[in-house]
């Protein structure tokens, strides 16, 4: 069982809002909904970048916003963080059951270790953040690094996302995917089964997908 975190776990992609929102107005700027549309499911890097670049801004100044950034989320983070509907009873129900289980998250290890702690570290057998991985998602290396660290078959994994950029990552790695979209809609034909919530979402359930 390998879980996204931001969108998928925790509801903490508006907690992202808050702290780019308040970015781009340090930048004398405003924060587009189409790009902040843009950053979800990638990377901090990633999205200072596409902030930088919306508001005409230069990108070599780009390591002392992202530094920005990064403090401000510690602070809103460590404020406490919502589960999504009904992820902590499914990891809760994998853990329990002794299946392997891992959190793969694009946020960087400093930050994802205060949400870790809120969630309970001891719920995963393994974490592996953005800045522990050479590619990123929609890079398949951070699935596929899951898996072989957890010693598991990823084609016979099932992965938990919400965004394009991971739904793409775990795709391609060979898993077994499901979406659940979060803050942005994920294109029609993208070839993916789709949840509305992971409530109500339990084992006997996920067998039949693998059956």
């Amino acid at each position: 069982m390998l879980f996204d975190m931001d969108g998928t776990l925790v509801d903490s992609e508006v907690i992202w809002d808050i702290g780019i929102e308040e970015l781009a107005v340090t930048l004398g700027g405003t924060l587009d909904p189409d790009v902040r549309a843009r950053m979800v499911g990638t990377n901090e890097g990633a999205s200072v970048i596409l902030l930088l670049e919306s508001l005409g801004l230069p990108l070599e100044n780009a390591p002392e916003h992202q530094q920005w950034l990064r403090t401000r989320m510690r602070e809103l983070f460590a404020q406490g963080v919502a589960w999504k509907p009904g992820a902590r009873e499914l990891l809760l129900e994998s853990r329990a059951a002794g299946l392997p289980t891992a959190l793969v998250t694009s946020t960087p290890r400093e930050l994802s270790d205060i949400i870790i702690n809120q969630l309970g570290p001891d719920n995963f057998h393994l974490t592996i953040c953005g800045d522990e991985v050479e590619e990123k998602k929609p890079h398949p290396e951070p699935y596929l690094t899951a898996a072989a660290k957890l010693g598991v078959d990823i084609t016979r994994s099932v992965v938990f996302e919400d965004s394009l950029s991971g739904v793409g990552s775990a795709l391609a790695a060979g898993a077994v995917t499901l979406a659940v979209p979060s803050e942005v809609p994920l294109p029609d034909d993208l070839e993916v089964t789709r949840l509305n919530t992971l409530e109500g979402v339990d084992l006997a359930y996920l067998r039949t997908l693998r059956d």
